[in-house]
């Protein structure tokens, strides 16, 4: 069948809940960040970069494009190439771990659609592989 007669899926931006459920979900997570005694070498790292309220807008902007809405962060950068935005940081697999840990307790607290958090970890799963730049 013609893919154009196909009525398209909302895109998962829309299916979270748009702006206000990735505003929230980014704002949860850097809580955490800076909050959860665990995730300290995140906020350590974020300390030494722009500092953590920077993060909050920027990745607000990133998400909002990566799940398929606003690209506000490429409006701003040109581009959206997470091995780029991360490569004068070092990501290791247990930075990388670990903050997929604290994404994963973000998702939940944040109170994304449950039937789409799995995707969501599958979708931030590759995307923290793509930053890793460490063995």
């Amino acid at each position: 069948m013609n893919d154009a007669l196909q009525p398209r899926r909302p895109s998962l931006f829309v299916e979270l809940g748009g702006e206000e459920a990735i505003r929230k979900l980014v704002e949860v997570f850097y809580d955490i960040v800076e909050q959860d005694e665990d995730a300290r070498p995140l906020h350590v790292l974020h300390l030494r970069g722009h500092g953590v309220a920077h993060s909050r807008e920027e990745q607000f902007n990133y998400l909002c494009g990566f799940f398929g809405g606003p690209s506000y962060y490429v409006q701003k950068h040109g581009h959206s190439r997470l091995k780029e935005i991360h490569e004068h940081v070092e990501i290791g697999p247990d930075l990388r771990d670990l903050w997929l840990k604290c994404m994963r307790k973000a998702i939940e607290k944040a109170d994304l659609p449950a039937n789409y958090r799995e995707m969501v970890m599958r979708h931030f799963g590759f995307a923290a592989e793509t930053t890793r730049n460490r063995d």
